[in-house]
């Protein structure tokens, strides 16, 4: 291998590692990981086979042509570690042990990425099945090996810790196991020290630590898991006992992949889990009873199946409301939540067809939902539109033909591309005051936007379409003029969603995706609700010059520098999703966008914080392509953005019930006044905290685009204002 490929394989070895370990409590922490790993060689032979293990295994898949993007994040090789460290801990060190070691870590291997990809086809993890099976195998298989035998190593412990600490850490850790404390509480450090098949009160007390600093979720679901089964062993008559190695640990995964891992945090995952954690104490006490007679240890197995059991049994649901499986993983209890969280909040929308308001300029809602008019039952979901003069009336005087009407005669659009499905156009245009019961709809047209979506646009005017049936047609379009037909006695545009292709068909709730409202005097941006009544809206009328500053398209290069940050050079990319993103290769940071033409933004933000484009990722969070009319967009960052440490805390352990902080974002476009060709945009935005009752401007920035593109971007770093300068 060439010197610049070894570097390579080696840290992507490190990284594997440290991924392999971190899986052993659900993380891809690395300073956690680090911490599993050096806490695991307080009792140094385990630890040294643990580790051994799985540099055996990451090499093999090297040599056997894996992907490296298939081992570095640790699901094919904590099992590996855990069967090192097993191994380690049950068996004395020989020849015939050394052998063991590399044909188990590797069949290992072999075992944990079949099952991973027999189990990830049907959503499922493989967990730590794979050790179970070969640590298993090799338990069974070694009482005919004469060169092998098991070890008195967990009992004498203390000599190894002597051999890497010397007497001080033997002292230490002497003093810790003679704390007078509550066996519950002595019990359940010791459970955990038991995921790295250790038995000592010190370790325990460590890893709780490490695990409290990395997820306060994972801490609290630990706890509750231990305190559940305690609870469940009292009223079963057990005495509340649990054993450090079989029990206590797998109520305590349980309780963590169940209330907070694979499924989203929320007071209905801690309420399974009083369920599930019994269901693992049943298994535990039925399989230790057949497993006992076979010779072999429980390890994880209940975990593993009642993890797996009742994973497969939420996967064949319909919905997915109650009780939400975590859709993307982060490893991160709190950031699986505060994602969700705020993705069920603002990127529902992209599963909505885009509709817009099917005019030109600004209409009133003569007619909204549930309207007291003809807006009722079946077809209550529907809006009626009008043109009001600045005296609020909809027509000129005298008013007694339809041409009085304001919007008589004006454009109407088409709300969304499609395919026309039907038109009606052969009735004439009532008098003023005038009703045509008999063909109520009056002119119509259907127009198919997707499988099961339509729109209808009626009281259209006779023989004013542009389009025929079974054309294609465009949003924006000009489809027709509004008229008066049908059961209309005045003018006016009645708009409808339904599912079905028919004239008359029933109406279905649907939102508009981005239009202005107008109330009295304030105006506001509306995004993906439906108009109310008595509101003036229009569409947002995309401004040229914003279009082009955020029009990044695969391929497209920029370069950022400013004091105090390593000039930056973000690229875009395109997944096979279609889902577009910023790579600043660098800083190996990653920023995912949506740009569908009224409105640019984010998505998601992977990698370090103190970079230029995750200053960007904050200052552009979501930006209106418009500046026709001074409005103000708001949005939600996910709570963990940018919390202190302290509050951050106390909002994580109460996350999955209540969350007290919200991080608000709004962002502004304002024309440049000395610019007469309006070629000069500014974009400022605000971060603003929301305590409870309290609400604090956390950051302001801006962004200067000058001539379609984005010159600089200004934002507050350490108490500085930082000019970052854009480049292409």
């Amino acid at each position: 291998m060439r010197p610049i490929a070894i570097n390579s394989f080696l840290k992507h070895l490190g990284n594997a590692i440290l991924n392999s370990y971190g899986m052993l409590f659900f993380s891809k922490n690395r300073l956690f990981a680090s911490f599993i790993l050096l806490v695991s060689f307080i009792t140094p032979f385990a630890a040294a086979c643990g580790l051994l293990a799985v540099i055996i295994s990451l090499i093999a898949a090297e040599a056997l042509g894996f992907n490296r993007a298939q081992t570095v994040d640790g699901l094919l090789t904590y099992s590996v570690v855990l069967f090192g460290l097993g191994l380690g801990s049950n068996f004395e060190f020989g020849t015939a042990f050394s052998i063991l070691l590399i044909v188990g870590s590797l069949l290992t291997l072999f075992l944990s990425t079949v099952l991973n990809a027999i189990l990830n086809k049907r959503g499922l993890p493989a967990l730590s099945l794979a050790f179970i099976i070969s640590t298993a195998l090799i338990i069974m298989a070694s009482k005919s090996f004469d060169g092998i035998g098991l070890t008195h190593r967990q009992i004498y412990w203390y000599n190894e810790t002597y051999a890497i600490g010397g007497s001080k850490l033997v002292d230490l850790i002497s003093w810790i196991e003679n704390w007078n404390m509550p066996e519950y509480m002595s019990g359940f450090f010791r459970s955990m020290s038991a995921i790295l098949f250790q038995v000592n009160i010190a370790s325990g007390i460590i890893l709780t630590i490490g695990l409290l600093v990395y997820s306060r979720i994972a801490f609290l679901l630990m706890v509750y898991g231990y305190a559940v089964a305690l609870f469940f062993s009292y009223t079963m008559g057990s005495g509340g006992f649990l054993g450090f190695y079989n029990m206590g640990t797998n109520f305590m995964l349980v309780a963590v992949a169940l209330g907070g891992f694979y499924i989203i945090p929320s007071i209905r995952s801690f309420l399974w889990v009083l369920v599930l954690v019994p269901i693992a104490y049943l298994m535990v006490s039925g399989l230790g009873t057949f497993m006992l007679q076979v010779g072999v240890p429980l390890f994880s197995l209940p975990f593993c199946l009642t993890v797996i059991l009742f994973l497969y049994m939420l996967g064949l649901r319909k919905t997915q409301l109650k009780l939400a499986l975590t859709p993307i993983q982060y490893y991160s209890p709190e950031e699986n939540l505060y994602r969700y969280v705020n993705g069920k909040e603002r990127l529902l929308n992209i599963y909505y067809q885009h509709l817009q308001l099917p005019f030109l300029g600004e209409w009133v809602v003569s007619q909204g939902y549930d309207g007291s008019m003809t807006h009722q039952g079946d077809w209550s979901k529907a809006l009626d539109f009008v043109i009001l003069d600045n005296e609020m009336k909809t027509f000129r005087l005298p008013g007694n033909l339809p041409e009085h009407f304001h919007c008589y005669n004006k454009p109407v659009l088409c709300p969304c591309d499609g395919i026309v499905e039907e038109i009606i156009d052969h009735i004439e245009d009532n008098e003023i005051g005038g009703n045509n019961v008999q063909q109520n709809w009056g002119n119509s047209i259907v127009i198919k936007h997707a499988e099961g979506l339509y729109s209808k646009l009626s009281h259209l005017k006779k023989q004013s379409f542009k389009t025929t049936k079974g054309a294609f047609v465009k949003k924006g379009d000009i489809i027709a003029l509004c008229g008066n037909s049908g059961r209309s006695p005045e003018p006016h545009l009645h708009f409808q969603v339904q599912s079905t292709p028919y004239v008359g068909s029933k109406t279905r709730a649907y939102p508009i995706s981005y239009f202005v409202t107008r109330n009295e005097q304030n105006m506001a941006f509306s995004n993906f609700t439906v108009p109310q009544e008595g509101s003036f809206v229009s569409n947002i009328q995309p401004n040229s010059q914003l279009v082009a500053a955020f029009n990044f398209q695969p391929g497209f290069i920029m370069k950022v520098e400013a004091p105090g940050f390593k000039t930056e050079e973000w690229e875009v990319f395109t997944t096979i999703y279609n889902e577009t993103y910023f790579h600043c290769k660098a800083q190996n940071a990653y920023a995912y966008f949506i740009n569908n033409g009224s409105v640019f933004y984010f998505t998601n933000y992977f990698g370090e914080k103190h970079t230029l484009l995750y200053q960007f990722y904050q200052t552009a969070y979501k930006v209106l392509l418009s500046s026709e009319k001074p409005l103000t967009i708001k949005d939600y960052f996910p709570v963990n953005s940018f919390v202190s440490t302290p509050i951050k805390w106390i909002q994580d352990l109460l996350a999955p019930f209540y969350l007290f902080i919200r991080l608000r974002f709004e962002s502004t476009v304002a024309m440049d006044s000395n610019q007469m060709g309006g070629s000069t945009q500014y974009i400022h935005s605000s971060q603003i905290q929301e305590l409870l009752w309290k609400k604090t401007t956390l950051k302001e920035a801006s962004i200067l685009i000058e001539n379609g593109n984005i010159a600089a971007f200004n934002f507050i770093s350490k108490d500085r204002k930082i000019k970052a300068v854009c480049s292409i």
